[in-house]
């Protein structure tokens, strides 16, 4: 009998990405989503935390009426602008914010484990808000440094929300020594399609425990 080849693992796993900014975390998720896992994707909750209702008061406590477009929409440049310029606007922030984000992180986490899935978190700060606890298998997304400054000016980033951003996280030495495997996104699509593939087909994607 020719043994079947495992394509997702026999119980749910959860599967955390690591990387510097603009290492394409982005892209391994939407590789991985196509195995069958669940992408979560602290980014997006982040976003829906801070349009919420809940969030205009603490907005506008920070920031003033500028926070808020002529649609009634947080203002993301000003946002943006404003805690990149001040670190105290940012870290109030991050303590409206990020609160939420976790738990609902956690929420829709625990939903896809129940329901039998596996689950991708991509979490900017997965390291740093130690949610490589909660994973079975971390992968480490390595690129040059040279090679995602330039994917994130290319996507509209500046070179210095670029530096900011890649400041606030995790030396990439910590994340690569936290990893179980390390792909390469220096080149081709193609290329990291095939390193993803072959990482689910061969099975190591499986519980730890």
């Amino acid at each position: 009998m020719t043994p079947t080849t495992p394509e997702t693992p026999t119980r749910p796993v959860v599967v955390g990405l690591l990387g510097g900014v603009a290492a394409g975390k982005s892209a391994v998720s939407a590789i991985l989503a196509r195995h069958g896992l669940v992408v979560l994707d602290a980014d997006r909750i982040a976003r829906e935390v801070l349009e919420s209702p809940e969030a205009r008061p603490g907005l506008l406590r920070l920031f003033g009426p500028d926070a808020i477009d002529p649609a009634g929409q947080p203002d993301r440049a000003v946002i943006a602008d404003r805690t990149f310029r001040d670190q105290g606007l940012r870290a109030g922030l991050e303590r409206l914010v990020h609160p939420a984000v976790h738990t609902r992180l956690e929420a829709e986490l625990e939903a896809a484990l129940a329901a039998g899935h596996s689950v991708v978190l991509d979490v900017p700060l997965l390291l740093e808000r130690g949610w490589t606890e909660r994973c079975d298998h971390v992968v480490f997304i390595d690129v040059p440094l040279q090679a995602r400054r330039q994917r994130a000016t290319a996507r509209g980033m500046t070179e210095d929300d670029w530096a900011r951003r890649e400041a606030a996280q995790a030396p990439l030495a910590d994340k690569r020594a936290a990893a179980d495997t390390i792909v390469d996104n220096s080149g081709s699509l193609k290329a990291l399609e095939q390193q993803i593939d072959q990482l689910v087909t061969s099975g190591s994607l499986g519980p730890r425990h």
